[in-house]
């Protein structure tokens, strides 16, 4: 008997377990140099089937050497321009060539190959995807009940990661490192999975990686020059949870099934994001819902009824488009991370499709940070309606997103009266954070709560609890690396709440800490997360009780100083609360905040409060303008 495989053979494996099951006992088997040549490039571009089908060839090479099959190579190598005609079938039609010229039958288990073969009057072997029967995977070896991940390097004992979503521990599951052989046996084997079993996917084939979906378990084989090693992390769910299990689902159920069906599932990496997106999507279809996913890669465990989709030629804008001519009434997207998934989901979801994401985050804060940066703030609250974050596999927060035209906290005049995208906690309706524009910056500003009295110009000891106070130091020192970039002086942090802070610097480093219409610190302030009050070291030095004034100027355009022992004040109770720029005729000389008592403090030895007693000598007016 003479046979002729054609590459997918090969590369799933099958042509040798036929072999070896003795069915093709004693038999010529022909390959072609087509086939060759087409596992020799995949390998030379670090695919790993390339690898898996060079392997596979060394293996029938063995059983020849044994006399239990008889082994030729044939045909010429494929030419450049065959080569570049590949996807046009140029190469299939080489490998079938040769069957045609030994006569001999013909095995594929690429139905298109096999159709064509048929259609050129071959004898042709046609091996459907493999339903049942499959044996283990010897990378299940490594897995238990308990078993979330396990992690395989050569040179490393494999190490497995056990428990729940709420409590994980990693753990070495050997002494004896993993050899290169062992790993290229186990890859083979996965790769021969996934192309005989209907459930198997590869996802993501690319220069020394690809990643592999089989059920439930997500497979990714790395190796040179993409790693330092050969590596195979392979992570499976270990629990199959209904919506009903968590604590806030009939909240979900009534935002979904009503008029809010923008829903954003946020938290950090293996909080149970995916888990509760795959519950929502099941129980949505169990509910009549026409319900498709939107993965790369698919690892979503949903019932055969929802269709997963990948990105359509790498693009899910491209998916997208497809999904706009289907019309399902939810699209479950998991995840978003490039800016164009971000705009797929807007565009769906303001064009009437219920739509759920999920996107990666340590905080709410974070959330909002990458949602801010890639769609406009004031279409947000169309987009998502509903953020459900979720930790250590339990939903601990669901919080609203609303749209207003309001004053933005913390700032005091109606001349900032602008558009407000508002984020509040849906259980006791307390506003959190709040996103407006400002000075042409998208601002995602923590809303900061009232004291219960005001803040002295010395901010007041403030005993903290141990974890407030760690969780402080860490802010203090994003603050001081911050601000430190605007002065060479100490940056002097007093932490008043957990979104308030003020700041002490060098007075005549403060204009440019604030910068041009507030636009240093307003960065800064984004940036960090929390609300910030830059004053001068100055104002921290005074004593409680008001020092004696010694003299008060009248300066042009209506605009008075007060001259005290050791500072200048500029009186200017129209702006209380206000960021103003001050001008000496046209000149532009600074930018400050005033405070609550309407007034500016200058350290009187600064460059900047001599500059304004020189101004006023020479006879300047001296005015402000509102930020």
């Amino acid at each position: 008997m003479k046979l002729v495989p054609d590459t997918s053979v090969v590369i799933d494996g099958r042509i040798t377990s036929l072999i070896n099951s003795g069915e093709y006992k004693g038999a010529t088997i022909i390959i072609p140099e087509a086939v060759v040549a087409e596992l020799e490039a995949q390998a030379n571009q670090g695919r790993e089937i390339g690898f898996s089908g060079l392997t596979e060839l060394q293996a029938l090479c063995k059983l020849a050497d044994e006399g239990v099959i008889t082994l030729t190579f044939t045909g010429v190598r494929p030419s450049l321009e065959q080569v570049k005609l590949a996807s046009g079938g140029e190469i299939d039609a080489l490998i079938r060539n040769a069957a045609i010229e030994h006569e001999a039958q013909f095995i594929t288990s690429d139905v298109v190959q096999a159709e064509v073969a048929r259609a050129k009057g071959l004898d042709v072997v046609y091996l459907k995807p493999q339903l049942e029967g499959f044996a283990p995977l010897g990378i299940d070896q490594f897995f238990d009940e308990h078993t979330i991940a396990v992690y395989l390097k050569e040179r490393v004992p494999p190490m497995a990661r056990k428990g729940t979503v709420r409590e994980m521990a990693l753990s070495r599951l050997r002494d004896q490192p993993m050899s290169d052989y062992e790993l290229r046996n186990l890859s083979q084997e996965i790769l021969e999975r996934a192309k005989r079993d209907p459930d198997g996917f590869i996802e993501i084939e690319r220069r020394g990686i690809t990643v592999v979906q089989i059920g439930s378990m997500r497979i990714a084989i790395a190796r040179r020059p993409f790693s330092d090693g050969m590596e195979i992390t392979a992570v499976r769910p270990i629990a199959d949870v209904t919506l009903e299990s968590f604590a806030k689902a009939p909240v979900i159920k009534n935002r979904i099934l009503g008029e809010k069906r923008g829903l954003l599932v946020a938290g950090p990496p293996g909080a149970g994001k995916t888990t509760l997106a795959q519950s929502i999507a099941t129980w949505l279809a169990d509910n009549g819902f026409i319900v498709k996913t939107m993965e790369a890669p698919r690892e979503l465990q949903v019932p055969d009824h929802i269709t997963q989709y990948s990105g359509l030629e790498g693009s899910m804008q491209n998916t997208a488009d497809v999904l706009m001519l289907v019309r399902p009434d939810f699209v479950v997207f998991d995840e978003l991370r490039k800016n164009e998934d971000f705009c797929v989901f807007a565009d769906m979801r303001l064009a009437g499709i219920g739509m759920v994401g999920v996107v990666h985050a340590i905080g709410i804060h974070d959330a909002l940070q990458r949602l801010s940066d890639r769609v406009d703030f004031g279409v947000l609250p169309q987009v998502i309606n509903t953020i459900i974050f979720v930790d250590k596999g339990e939903i601990t927060n669901v919080y609203d997103l609303g749209f207003t035209i309001k004053v933005p906290e913390g700032m005091s005049s109606e001349i900032n009266l602008r558009p407000v995208t508002t984020l509040s906690d849906y259980e006791t309706g307390e506003l959190l954070f709040e996103i407006f524009k400002y000075d042409s910056e998208t601002i995602v500003m923590p809303v900061m709560r009232p004291l219960a009295a005001a803040v002295p110009l010395k901010p007041p000891i403030i005993q903290k609890e141990p974890a407030e106070s760690s969780a402080w130091k860490i802010i203090e020192r994003d603050i001081q690396r911050e601000i430190g970039r605007y002065t060479d002086g100490y940056v002097d942090v007093h932490m008043l709440s957990d979104t308030k802070a003020v700041v002490f610097i060098e007075d005549k480093d403060v204009p440019a800490a604030i910068g041009k219409g507030g636009k240093n610190i307003a960065g800064i302030v984004n940036k960090v997360g929390i609300g910030i009050d830059i004053r001068p070291r100055s104002e921290l030095e005074k004593q409680p009780s008001a020092p004696a004034v010694e003299e008060e100027l009248q300066l042009g355009g209506g605009v008075k100083i007060r001259m005290e022992k050791k500072q200048l004040a500029i009186i200017c109770p129209e702006q209380a609360g206000k960021i103003v720029d001050v001008f000496a005729g046209k000149e532009y000389l600074f930018t400050a905040t005033v405070n609550d008592s309407g007034e500016i403090h200058l350290a009187k030895n600064s460059s900047i409060a001599q500059e304004m007693i020189k101004r006023y000598n020479d006879g300047d007016a001296i005015r402000l303008r509102p930020v």
